[in-house]
């Protein structure tokens, strides 16, 4: 008996001693190299081994999707579908991805096609800001073949460009888009000692309140609108959709709103092409103001959105206001242009001493 208690005390203990350990170091794992962007490169690390092996395959030409997301696979140990998704999302941002052929769209909520049909290559912008060998610190690849960046020696906000989502254990991420030339000014002011502000821009379109963004931080919050046009007494048209709201969520958002009684339309006609058009066709006798109205309260014509701005700072997760990233990245982007200066020097001083043997 003393011995059958024993071993089940031990087997016990063991358990606890499992579950201290190997919880805490899948959420580490989670949240420092799959969810949260780093604060020197704002990429996750999918997004750099993608734009690492699209650098390697680079000749200036188009690649399939298909080829990146394998030369991808000799860095990335989790399957050809998260490596797809994550370069179909950074291809819809328009920075860093030049693409071709139908990547989808973020309005519609439309799928890409499938990657052995579209295109894609670094864009100039990439190319400039981005890489640079002399100035990146490497590592070596999951088996131990190649070798992988360990962050992009990235000159510009990234990361508030083109804004990040994740989901760890025990803490999520959400850093708004900001506007690119907006971002460029901020850097500007802030390196001559003046006060800036930022607010998020979204490629959706859509009028915005930023009075309690907040900075990005956690408790803020963004109200975005579609625009709404009267086009007669019995027609109103929404011109664009909520930064993370489809065409079809929000038709959909319109008939359950219709089938509760909060608002009266007859039909509602997505003519969505180049620009979003959505087409409400209104109940006899309705009044198209107070329809507009109801839409923005009653419908996902009117979001809030809650930033939870989160970043990997010194191997640790860390809550910082946009305003600090920008100031981060500005510095940042300065010590990487002056050590590029000094890599240049002392190149320059190698030439000369062999060339004149002095």
């Amino acid at each position: 008996m003393k011995n059958k208690n024993y071993e089940h005390v031990q087997n016990d203990h063991g358990i606890n001693g499992q579950y201290k350990t190997w919880f805490l170091d899948y959420a580490s794992y989670v949240i420092l190299e799959r969810a949260v962007p780093a604060v020197e490169d704002g990429l996750k690390p999918v997004q750099r081994r993608i734009l690492h092996a699209m650098k390697e395959m680079d000749d200036g030409r188009f690649n399939k999707v298909a080829n990146i997301i394998g030369q991808t696979m000799q860095y990335h140990p989790h399957g050809d579908a998260s490596i797809g998704d994550a370069l179909v999302n950074m291809g819809q941002k328009d920075l860093l991805i030049d693409t071709q052929g139908n990547w989808g769209d973020i309005r519609t909520g439309d799928d890409a096609a499938a990657s052995r049909y579209i295109e894609g290559r670094l864009s100039k912008f990439a190319l400039e800001v981005v890489f640079n060998p002399k100035t990146t610190n490497w590592q070596l690849s999951y088996d131990g073949r190649k070798n992988e960046p360990i962050t992009l020696p990235v000159k510009f906000p990234l990361l508030l460009a083109q804004g990040a989502e994740g989901i760890a254990v025990g803490l999520a991420t959400k850093i708004l888009p900001h506007n690119f030339c907006e971002l460029c000014e901020a850097s500007i002011k802030y390196l001559k000692g003046r006060k800036f502000d930022l607010y998020p821009d979204f490629p959706t379109g859509a009028m915005a309140d930023v009075a309690d963004y907040n900075s990005g931080m956690r408790g803020g919050k963004v109200k975005v609108r579609a625009h709404i046009e009267e086009l007669d007494k019995k027609t109103l048209v929404i011109k664009s959709v909520p930064y993370g709201v489809t065409t079809s969520g929000l038709m959909d958002s319109i008939v359950k709103a219709n089938d509760s009684g909060k608002i009266k339309i007859k039909k509602v006609t997505d003519n969505t092409a180049a620009e979003v058009e959505i087409q409400v066709d209104l109940a006899p006798g309705i009044s198209p103001d107070i329809t507009i109205d109801a839409l923005y309260k009653f419908t996902d014509c009117e979001v809030s959105i809650s930033p939870n701005t989160c970043v990997i700072i010194d191997h640790k997760p860390s809550f910082v206001s946009v305003n600090e990233l920008l100031k981060i990245s500005a510095d940042n982007t300065k010590n990487l242009l002056q050590r590029e200066l000094e890599i240049k020097l002392g190149e320059l001083q190698e030439k000369w001493h062999y060339t004149s043997l002095e």
